[in-house]
This record gives C-alpha cells, sequence and structure tokens, in this order.
C-alpha cells in the first residue's frame, strides 16, 4: 500500500438534499355563473394565485385558491361587467422519484412552472360560461441524507493533479446542472 493510499480514508456525512421529485400539467374546466345573461365574452384571466403543498402517499398534493375574472357583455352588447370568482384547485403530482432513506423532517418546495392561466372560456347554456384552465406544478422534497466522501489526513503536502487534459481556467463545467444526473439515472 502506498503512503497516499493509506492516508485515505472514507468519512459520512450528513446533507440536506433533494430526495424526491416530480412535475405535473394539468387543465381544469370551471363553471362561471355571472350575474347577467352574457352576450358576448370579451375576455378572461386568473390572477392571485396561492398554493401550499404537502406529501400524500408517493405524490405531492398542491392545493390553493386562484381568481377567474370573466369580463362579459350582456343585454344584447349594451354593457359590461367582470365577474370575480375564487376558485379552489388540488392537484395531485406524481413523484418521478423519491429516495425512501431520506432521513430528519421533509420540506416539500412547490413551484408554478407555468401560472394558471386561462386559455379558452365560452358560452355555455343557461347563462353559464366555461372557462378552461392551464397549469404547471414542480415538486421537489428536501430531507437529510447521507454521502460517504474519500478524505486524507493532511492534505496541506499533497499535490493532488487531475489525468487528462483538463485546463485550470476551463470554462467546461460553468453550465453544470447536477439535478440532470438524476433524469439519466431514471
Amino acid at each position: 500500500m502506498s503512503g497516499i493510499d493509506k492516508d485515505l480514508q472514507c468519512r459520512e456525512l450528513i446533507a440536506k438534499a433533494v430526495c424526491g421529485k416530480g412535475h405535473k400539467f394539468t387543465q381544469t374546466t370551471h363553471t362561471i355563473i355571472p350575474s347577467h345573461t352574457p352576450s358576448t365574452i370579451l375576455g378572461c384571466w386568473v390572477i392571485n394565485t396561492n398554493f401550499q403543498a404537502e406529501k400524500v402517499g408517493d405524490a405531492v398534493e398542491v392545493s390553493g385558491t386562484y381568481d377567474v375574472n370573466l369580463w362579459y357583455s350582456f343585454a344584447d352588447n349594451t354593457q359590461t361587467e367582470v365577474k370575480r370568482e375564487n376558485v379552489h384547485f388540488s392537484v395531485l403530482v406524481p413523484l418521478t422519484f423519491f429516495d425512501r432513506n431520506c432521513r430528519g423532517d421533509l420540506e416539500i418546495v412547490a413551484r408554478a412552472v407555468e401560472q394558471p392561466k386561462c386559455v379558452k372560456a365560452e358560452l355555455s347554456g343557461g347563462g353559464t360560461v366555461t372557462v378552461r384552465v392551464e397549469s404547471e406544478f414542480a415538486v421537489e422534497i428536501i430531507g437529510e441524507t447521507k454521502v460517504c466522501v474519500v478524505v486524507c489526513n493532511s492534505c496541506d503536502d499533497k499535490d493532488f493533479h487531475l489525468v487528462g487534459d483538463y485546463e485550470d481556467n476551463s470554462d467546461e463545467f460553468d453550465d453544470f446542472d447536477s439535478a440532470t444526473l438524476l433524469d439519466e439515472l431514471d
């Protein structure tokens, strides 16, 4: 055994890491009942989105509310009004991977990749309006995990060199994203 080999040891570190993740695109249809029978839909938009997330079995449930604002004309297109309706939603996001060896309190992080938005609003029978909303959510579960690393007792006097054609000032790895490594393993 060489001098360098016996100076090397293995050490376990406890670190916070992404232990699970997933994403889901969703389309939802809502029925809005305006106070007047609409003649024409002039516009529809979604604002004030609020949501939270929690782990439910092998998935993460993202639930919250948003306001659907429907601008419409009535009385044979002689008057307009905006109907605002607060809508509750719930999306079950399946996990593409989850490490069950994760420890400690799990932190659930959810973000809207695509904020809820109205993609279609059309008149329905009986003075109602059907509104289709699209959104996409990404979730991550963060927890504690063990990482095993190789350490040496005295690195000060050692000169480690990489074998290969590497330049010290290379920008080759500036755009490296470690999250893609997990995608490649699936």
